[in-house]
């Protein structure tokens, strides 16, 4: 076999500079025995082939992909909170601003209507511009709801906290999908299910924390300047967290790592983007059967969630009259117990990659907490709605990063934020039609009704997620770029391993 190193000058494929080069590297051998150069260097040295120079092979996870993730989870947690700061409290709002239950409960929906026309725009610019600038407009939009609500502190101001609401609801648009594309930008193939469930877990934890609060920080007093004192507490109080976020994510929020994490990412990257078209990814994912059947249950699923969350204390009160503030306990059980859900979901997924199995038994689990919820909510024990609460949570809730995972796997290499912008806008259209239907049920035939309304769909997307195709496009990505790189260090090793002990006595000095 040919000896790369031995009458290079006498080959035509080695030019002066990698002449120099090898000599260099087999002088330090000859001259300097207990510095020796071992396989791995003189193949890194000989340059044949590109595995530690060249990024398109090298992969590096960094320590501050956990500083991204938390920036992520804590903007995500303070807008989730304002999206039920006011449903949660729906009867002293209505006595505030003196409005019907029906408006109130449209400062929950806007949150899901705004998303629809607007996920469009944002996705794109989150596929040509990056996770840093989606990061500056969700915090700065945010920002500026928040103290505009604090203006909105007089009964004549329903329309200024409305507006308020709409730019919450407006930097929610550039923060759901964005969990699944941090996930995959700045961690490795075996925690990127882990990464995607912690992001989620700081949406939760808000609409956790907005079920609690407010029922605490706003009473149900009689007096209007108590009641108006008592809100612009609670104003003031997101608007100052909403602000030292915003100031956090412009110092210490980056795009992407200098290296990426997975060879998928590496593959990602070498796509140039005159190479992208946003349209065409966005019929590729229409075309994709398995892609769309998700889009569908995944709204089915996380729709009830959204209109359960929504009507919960016109729920709670119509059996429970006067327990406020056990409304916010039971809707905080609901996610607490989710966000435990999810993370468990997320650490088995990253463990076993069963991601159709696992969303099946998931979304199986939810719809039968459903059921028990419905049929157990009028017993007139509030420690019994609690327990079945926190059953449909763990799996309701818990449900939410399975999906987005799922959608990443189905659809690679499209972009993460295309996929989950799907899947959240159909969220969104189907938590208005639930949101309104449920309450209209609940207006004319009471909650059982209205819950029983919920289980139909939950059943029907449980038969769906059953027909998705297990096609694990991410996995195989990985899969084929390992074996690449293994075959290439075969090939070197093959190469260099029959001349290793002949390279001292034999290279010229």
């Amino acid at each position: 076999m040919f000896h790369p190193c031995l009458n290079m000058g006498d080959n035509p494929d080695f030019d002066d500079e990698e002449i120099k080069e090898e000599k260099t590297c087999l002088d330090l051998g000859k001259t300097n025995p207990s510095k020796s150069v071992d396989l791995e260097e003189q193949i890194e040295c000989t340059s044949i082939p590109n595995v530690n120079k060249d990024n398109t092979t090298t992969t590096h996870l960094y320590k501050r992909r956990w500083v991204m993730v938390f920036l992520f989870s804590s903007y995500s947690l303070c807008n989730a909170f304002q999206w039920i700061q006011y449903g949660i409290i729906n009867n002293i709002f209505m006595k505030f601003y003196n409005v019907d239950s029906f408006a109130i409960d449209w400062m929950s929906m806007i949150y899901m209507l705004t998303y629809i026309p607007f996920i469009w725009p944002v996705s794109w610019l989150l596929d040509k511009k990056g996770l840093r600038l989606i990061a500056l407009m969700a915090t700065a939009i945010n920002c500026l709801g928040t103290w505009i609500k604090v203006a909105s502190v007089k009964q004549n101001l329903f329309w200024v906290t409305m507006l308020g609401q709409f730019a919450g609801s407006l930097s929610q648009v550039f923060i759901l999908g964005m969990p699944s594309r941090l996930a995959s930008v700045w961690f490795g193939s075996e925690e990127v299910s882990t990464a995607c469930s912690i992001g989620v877990f700081g949406n939760q934890m808000g609409i956790a924390i907005g079920f609690l609060v407010p029922p605490i920080l706003v009473p149900n007093v009689d007096d209007m300047d108590d009641l108006a004192y008592h809100i612009s507490i609670m104003f003031y109080i997101t608007a100052g967290m909403a602000t030292v976020i915003f100031i956090l994510v412009v110092f210490l929020f980056q795009e992407k790592p200098e290296i990426p994490p997975t060879l998928a990412q590496v593959q990602a990257r070498s796509t140039p983007p005159e190479e992208y078209s946003y349209m065409a990814s966005i019929l590729r994912l229409l075309r994709n059967l398995p892609f769309m059947l998700l889009v569908i249950s995944y709204g089915l699923n996380v729709g009830c969630f959204y209109a359960v969350s929504t009507l919960l204390n016109r729920m709670i009160i119509e059996h429970y009259p006067g327990e406020e503030v056990n409304a916010g306990r039971i809707g905080l059980t609901i996610v607490i117990a989710g966000m435990v859900g999810s993370l468990i979901c997320g650490i088995w997924l990253d463990k076993t990659k069963t991601y159709k199995q696992t969303t099946l038994a998931v979304y199986l689990m939810s719809f039968v907490g459903m059921v028990v919820y419905a049929f157990t909510l009028n017993l007139g024990h509030l420690w019994v709605v609690f327990v079945t609460s926190g059953a449909l949570g763990f799996f309701m809730t818990g449900y939410l990063p399975l999906g987005f995972e799922f959608a990443v796997e189905l659809t690679f290499p499209e972009g993460e934020g295309t996929s989950s912008g799907l899947l959240n806008c159909s969220a969104q259209i189907f938590g208005i039609i639930f949101t309104i239907g449920q309450g209209k049920i609940i207006d004319h035939f009471g909650t059982f009704a209205g819950n029983i309304f919920l289980c139909v769909f939950l059943l029907i997307g449980t038969i769906m997620t059953a027909f998705i195709k297990s096609d694990l496009r991410r996995q195989k990505a990985n899969h084929l770029a390992e074996n690449q790189v293994a075959s290439v260090s075969v090939s070197v090793s093959a190469i260099w391993c029959p001349v290793k002990g002949d390279v001292s006595d034999t290279a010229p000095g």
